[in-house]
């Protein structure tokens, strides 16, 4: 097995509210290899959200190292940053964060307005994603014209449209129904198995931690146990 896609080198984070220190991580070691597909499990305040905008350069540690295909981000400028996350990571939100005026296939692009891409390119690839995430005739229409499910789906093919190092998921499956929990959690496994993925997702769901290889437990700050 090659150098991890992720790994966290006694890491804390502590935020402070008005001149008192709040910590929130503290310690963390974490390795995620190539392939893998991590749980992150926890209650709520244990610092799941925290640990994954760590490894996405959303935010910075206070101590520790973080390094993502094979590049360690502490030292990188916010405008390196912006650079390194288009090409490797691809995040995928609760609320899906999609912008209402564009179009699925508009808010697939999105992504890919960053990069040298030409326009044939770049609609190749938006079609490419749409299709894995079954949503391919669905690309005119608006967010408002789609169910939340469909609207994760089409979340999930930006996140996937550059062809990222590694997937992040914070609560992909918080927003929606059974039905749609189900067929969104049925994506990811398939992008984890198919398309050999790394994929760490941030779920309070046992159902939804089960389709991961491993589960990473975090409480009050801290790796409790790896299971």
């Amino acid at each position: 097995m090659g150098a991890p896609v992720v790994r966290v080198q006694g890491v804390s984070k502590t935020y402070y509210r008005d001149q008192t220190p709040v910590p929130v991580l503290e310690g963390i070691d974490l390795e995620v290899q190539e392939g893998e597909f991590v749980a992150l499990m926890g209650p709520s305040g244990s610092g799941k959200s925290t640990l994954l905008n760590l490894i996405a350069g959303i935010d910075r540690a206070s101590s520790g190292r973080v390094e993502v295909a094979g590049s360690e981000l502490s030292g990188m400028s916010e405008r390196s940053l912006a650079g390194f996350r288009s090409r490797h990571i691809g995040f995928i939100f609760q609320l899906y964060n999609l912008i209402p005026v564009l179009t699925a296939f508009e808010n697939v692009e999105l992504p890919l307005l960053l990069t040298p891409l030409s326009k044939a390119a770049r609609a190749t690839h938006v079609m490419t994603a749409l299709d894995v995430v079954g949503l391919a005739d669905r690309k005119e229409h608006t967010p408002r014209q789609l169910s939340g499910g469909q609207e994760q789906r089409v979340a999930i093919a930006r996140a996937i449209v550059t062809d990222p190092t590694l997937l992040l998921a914070d609560e992909p499956t918080g927003d929606l129904d059974k039905k749609s929990e189900e067929e969104i959690l049925d994506l990811l496994k398939r992008l984890n198995t198919e398309f050999k993925k790394a994929i760490v997702m941030v779920t309070h769901d046992p159902k939804a931690a089960a389709r991961a290889s491993r589960t990473v437990m975090l409480e009050k700050g801290a790796l409790v146990t790896k299971a």
